[in-house]
């Protein structure tokens, strides 16, 4: 059998995975892999080649060279080898990184770009452990080393603190026979020649969401208990053991509230939308003017690029501003966009504090997020930090309309996503789908694009710019298009 350490834990999750990889490759859903995230755990593990200074590393290629050259290293006392490759009857893996003590005496680290451990890396690094102990090394460390997010940054990166060490070395020993028993129980799992008939279980998003799951629910009734919105997975799955998978059979179950009942019920009954006038009109009275509309863009970087910042912090780069002065006045917009060059948060705050007058009342949808960025940015300048905060104390959630099902109706499927409500509210239109936008049609786009912006020449820059500028201006807009609905469905109502 021939398996990766990369096969091994997928075999862990679910063997069923493990079996359609092989025998039906084309039923895997390629969405579910977010190149972002392969990305950043290539940068994360370039950072921490260096822990221990100087290495050298194998470079990749097809299995026999990558191995032969480890040889070579080994027998070369080469100290630091990066992506040390060995193979042992068929299993095969490559060690992120090695130390090389002599005598077949080694130190192995597994690196992960995430600041939380996870079982499956357990998994990981002890399936390494076991091929190169039967190869007759002596591992006499295993470290799992993940980001530490209390890192914050000061100057030059500081690696020793910008990673925790987390010593296994006892537990991975220990489980060297429940992995061979693995590798056998995979094994013969492997041999058959039918589909496996496995369940569906936790196993499918746990850890990771599998991209076999449309495939081994192709059978299930559309739409299904799955398909419910802001529901636990638990929950969901209580009800399919239950028997309890279509929406007509929900209903009857004593699982969910009538709050997550609504949207199925409008779905199986093709009920018309449910207008709640009096709460709309309460929240309507509690705007006042100047009224802004707010949202932010930000990027996440795993390694913090910027003094002040740790390691995924929430760094604001971008803002859509759409604003009216006075009831009945003229609607007009203002934006702030950084440069990729630069640290762009003071700048974004200024600019912030520039553009939202004292006392305004700020529009955001899911006020968390923005108030979030504003309380980061008041912690992070002690200057602004009183005006800020004004602006963070006077938003209010355009939201919690559809949170609270007080506005709903079947096309939104059960979210109050504003990606869901604004279609719902505005079918057909062109003008509102994000999906005609050219380059940058969601939050992670966004992400994505500025952080490329730092390596693009300017003519590239200048095109992604108007990108990122027209998809949050989108959103804002939305924002004025929704609380406009509202305004004209109390009027028709009273």
């Amino acid at each position: 059998m021939n398996l990766s350490k990369t096969k091994y834990c997928c075999g862990v999750q679910c063997p069923k995975m493990l079996w359609l990889h092989k025998n039906n490759p084309d039923a895997f859903d390629q969405s579910t892999v977010k190149q972002s995230v392969y990305d950043t755990g290539n940068e994360v593990g370039n950072y921490a080649k260096s822990l221990f200074g100087e290495y050298e590393e194998v470079p990749y290629g097809n299995y026999p060279e990558m191995i032969a050259t480890t040889d070579k290293m080994m027998a070369d006392e080469v100290p630091n080898i990066c992506e040390a490759s060995f193979s042992f009857e068929g299993l095969f893996c490559r060690v992120d990184i090695l130390r090389n003590l002599g005598d077949k005496n080694v130190e192995i680290y597994e690196v992960k770009s995430s600041t939380k451990l996870n079982d499956i890396y357990f998994h990981d690094i002890s399936f390494q452990c076991y091929i190169l102990d039967r190869l007759g090394y002596h591992v006499r460390r295993a470290c799992l080393v993940n980001l530490d997010s209390s890192y914050v940054r000061h100057g030059e990166l500081d690696l020793q603190k910008l990673f925790n060490f987390n010593d296994m070395t006892d537990s991975v020993m220990n489980s060297l026979n429940y992995v061979e028993k693995n590798i056998h129980r995979f094994d013969e799992y492997m041999k058959q020649e039918n589909e496996p008939i496995d369940d569906i279980g936790y196993q499918c998003s746990t850890p990771y969401k599998c991209g076999f799951w449309a495939y081994c629910t192709r059978n299930l009734p559309r739409p299904n208990c799955f398909d419910i919105h802001r529901v636990q997975e638990k929950t969901k799955f209580k009800l399919y053991y239950k028997g309890l998978i279509s929406f007509e059979d929900i209903l009857t179950a004593k699982e969910l509230d009538d709050k997550h009942k609504m949207p199925i019920e409008h779905e199986v009954k093709s009920l018309p939308p449910y207008i709640d006038k009096t709460a709309i009109l309460h929240f309507l009275e509690g705007l006042n003017y100047p009224l802004y509309f707010l949202d932010f863009e930000t990027f996440s970087p795993a390694v913090p690029i910027y003094d002040n910042s740790r390691p995924y912090d929430r760094l604001v780069f971008q803002y859509s501003l759409h604003y009216i002065q006075t009831k009945g006045g003229e609607l007009r917009h203002k934006e702030f966009l950084a440069s990729p060059d630069e640290d762009p948060r003071r700048k974004a705050a200024e600019r912030l504090c520039e553009d939202i007058p004292s006392d305004s009342c700020v529009l955001a949808y899911n006020m968390v997020f923005e108030q979030g960025c504003i309380k980061n940015l008041a912690e992070l300048y002690p200057d602004l930090r009183s005006r800020l905060m004004e602006i963070h104390d006077n938003i209010q959630d355009l939201m919690t309309i559809f949170k609270n099902r007080e506005y709903y109706t079947a096309a939104m499927h059960g979210s109050y996503s504003i990606k869901y409500v604004l279609p719902a509210l505005f079918p057909n239109d062109p003008d509102f789908d994000y999906k005609n936008l050219e380059g940058v049609q969601n939050g992670e786009d966004a992400s994505q694009t500025f952080l490329r912006m730092a390596i693009m020449s300017e003519s590239e820059r200048e095109i992604h710019r108007k990108q990122l500028l027209q998809y949050c201006k989108l959103d804002t807009l939305a924002m004025v298009k929704i609380w406009q609905k509202l305004q004209e469905v109390v009027q028709q109502e009273f």
